[in-house]
């Protein structure tokens, strides 16, 4: 997992246009990077307040805070901007983590596990995700087919399934936050072709997909909202 970046400041406090004095969230629903850092805010108990975006109109405000236009962006009421979702994550865990996702007692009882995460996460961010975007995107990439992308990515897949056969999670028998900073990925993955995946030799990878898919945390972190506008009374989430 990459390094907490810096949080970036601004020379003044960005204006946001709430009056909720939450933490503001800028999410887009289906984006695999806002999913992880909603599951964190969720599972931490902590609120924001959320705005929805559309992709293809996003608004000023955010782009005011980071110019690069991508999700998720967290606002902190002193004016500090998160930029990446894994800070975020990290953000929220270190307010309130009961279950221990960061693998704290771990790591202090020397569990190897917890050392192996850093390392999982960079490469589904790296690796794993330079192939999932082929493989979603083939028609952008026709240098290769979609089955060779597929292909490309199965390497990670296998590393999963082959953790999954020693221990109920990635990194053991409880929750981490590999998990939830990996799982967005895998879900994606397999919805560009549902029905091969399902068919794939990957059972243990396919349950805990399953679970995750069928949990009341992901559930609470996939429900629509319209499109955020100015005007618009803040939603609490």
């Amino acid at each position: 997992m990459e390094k907490p970046a810096p949080l970036n400041s601004k020379s003044s406090t960005p204006s946001s246009g709430s009056t909720s004095n939450l933490p503001i969230l800028y999410s887009f629903r289906r984006c695999p990077y806002a999913m992880r850092a909603r599951m964190a805010i969720t599972y931490a108990d902590l609120k924001v307040e959320l705005r929805e975006i559309e992709l293809k109109n996003k608004p000023s405000t955010m782009l005011d805070l980071s110019p690069k236009g991508t999700v998720p962006i967290l606002l902190l009421p002193d004016g500090q901007v998160i930029e990446e979702s894994l800070d975020i994550m990290s953000w929220a865990l270190t307010k309130n983590d009961p279950e221990d996702w960061r693998q704290i007692k771990a790591v202090v009882n020397q569990k190897k596990s917890a050392t192996n995460m850093p390392a999982l996460i960079a490469f589904n961010d790296g690796e794993f995700k330079y192939w999932l975007d082929r493989y979603k995107y083939a028609d952008r990439h026709p240098e290769c087919t979609p089955e060779y992308y597929r292909t490309q990515a199965l390497l990670f897949l296998s590393q999963l399934e082959q953790l999954l056969s020693q221990n109920d999670f990635l990194l053991g028998n409880a929750i981490s936050l590999a998990d939830v900073a990996i799982m967005p990925f895998i879900r994606q993955f397999a919805s560009v072709d549902p029905n091969w995946f399902e068919q794939t030799n990957y059972p243990l990878l396919q349950q805990w997909l399953k679970a995750f898919l069928d949990s009341n945390l992901f559930s609470r972190i996939m429900q629509k909202y319209k499109p955020w506008q100015a005007q618009d009374t803040p939603t609490v989430f």
